[in-house]
């Protein structure tokens, strides 16, 4: 059986979704779904084997929520981010107590994403 985790986390404008984590963090889209116009978005984003789900839905997640995401080359990824013009952000590399590199950062609806690499001593 393969078993897969796919967040789901709530936004409150599709645009400014994209903006951060598509043009920003640099997901790709999987789908769109609408059933209708000016009815809320649902989206699947995906970057390098990361999987989240973005909803404009009211009762499909609460705003705040934390996703813990295990990475490696956190280090490129945190150069690549630095290098787009992204005027809302401009995150750091801390070493964590529990062994890790982490990047934390807020997406623009409260919800705290943090991209983790486990160093080995």
């Amino acid at each position: 059986m393969l078993l897969k985790n796919i967040p789901v986390l709530r936004i409150f404008d599709v645009t400014k979704a994209k903006e951060f984590y598509i043009d920003w963090l640099g997901f790709e889209i999987g789908f769109e779904h609408q059933f209708e116009a000016h009815m809320p978005y649902y989206i699947g984003i995906c970057k390098d084997g990361i999987e989240l789900h973005l909803s404009e839905h009211h009762g499909d997640a609460t705003p705040g929520s934390k996703v813990f995401i295990t990475c490696n080359e956190i280090e490129k990824f945190h150069a690549e981010l630095l290098s787009k013009p992204y005027k809302y952000y401009r995150p750091t590399v801390e070493k964590t107590f529990y062994g890790s590199l982490c990047i934390d950062m807020h997406d623009p609806f409260g919800n705290k994403l943090s991209f983790n690499e486990y160093i080995t001593p």
